[in-house]
This record gives structure tokens, sequence and C-alpha cells, in this order.
């Protein structure tokens, strides 16, 4: 199996009972049900991770929507569009290997911000991964994808 570097890591973020936005870290550590402290922790292990792409950010601001990073509910941003990616691919950043699970849906909360972004972003929000080997990752990994 070879890997190929395709990005980094621009952001990450977890999500708290006690916050109703996205919380910043420069690391998230993640085991078999997903980021470590994040409300959504063992709950639905193919779902646990959101892999969202600046790619998704950049459309909407060609649309002059001010949409800050962690809007689109990631856990990991990174500056690699793998929505092209099927299910099964993976890939490893930092010392964790995810595998992707799906697409992501499109969420009725996203048009609270502007009513365009659901549409917008109809095949662009993001893709759920499970962990496959739990590890840590950082802003400014690598990522790379995994090819057989």
């Amino acid at each position: 199996m070879s890997k190929k570097c395709v990005g980094k890591i621009i952001e990450l973020f977890i999500s708290t009972k006690e916050s109703s936005s996205r919380i910043n870290k420069p690391t998230i550590e993640l085991d078999l049900a997903g980021v470590v402290g994040d409300k959504f922790y063992d709950k639905d292990n193919s779902r646990s991770i959101l892999i969202t792409s600046s790619d998704s950010y950049n459309l909407i601001k060609e649309y002059a929507i001010d949409m800050p990073y962690g809007y689109l509910g990631e856990n990991i941003l990174m500056d690699y569009n793998p929505y092209s990616l099927g299910m099964g691919n993976r890939l490893q950043i930092g010392t964790a290997l995810f595998e992707i699970s799906q697409n992501c849906t499109i969420c009725n909360h996203l048009s609270v911000l502007d009513k365009r972004i659901p549409k917008l972003l109809k095949n662009d929000r993001g893709i759920f991964a499970k962990v496959v080997t739990p590890g840590k990752v950082s802003k400014g990994d690598d990522v790379y994808l995994l090819q057989e």
C-alpha cells in the first residue's frame, strides 16, 4: 500500500454540551469511538468524524456569504477536497487512520446564516469517516491518501 500527500490540516474543532459553537483546538485525540471529548463521541462510529474541505468555504465566499470555519460542523478542516473519494478510501492524518464511510448530508440549520447555503453545498459539505487506527491529529499535519 502506498501513500500520497494530498494536503494539510487547516483547523480542528470539537463540540461540547456546554457550548453551542464549535471549539477550535490545536490537536484532537481520536480512538475507535471518535473524537475524545466531543459531544458526539461514541454515538455512531461510522459517522464519528466530519471532514470538510476549505473548497466548501471558498464556494460560499464566492456568493459574498461570510461563513466562519467550523460552521459546517466539521471536526477536521483541510485544504484537500475529498468529496470525489469513494466509501472505503483511507486517509492518514497525524498518527490516526480514517476510512470514509459516507457523504455528509445537508442540515436545515445551515440556512440560519443564509438560506442559499444548503443548495450551494448540496454535494460539498463534507464526508463522514470512522477511525480505523486511533491517534492524534494536529493543525498543520499532512493528509495522506492511502492507495493499494
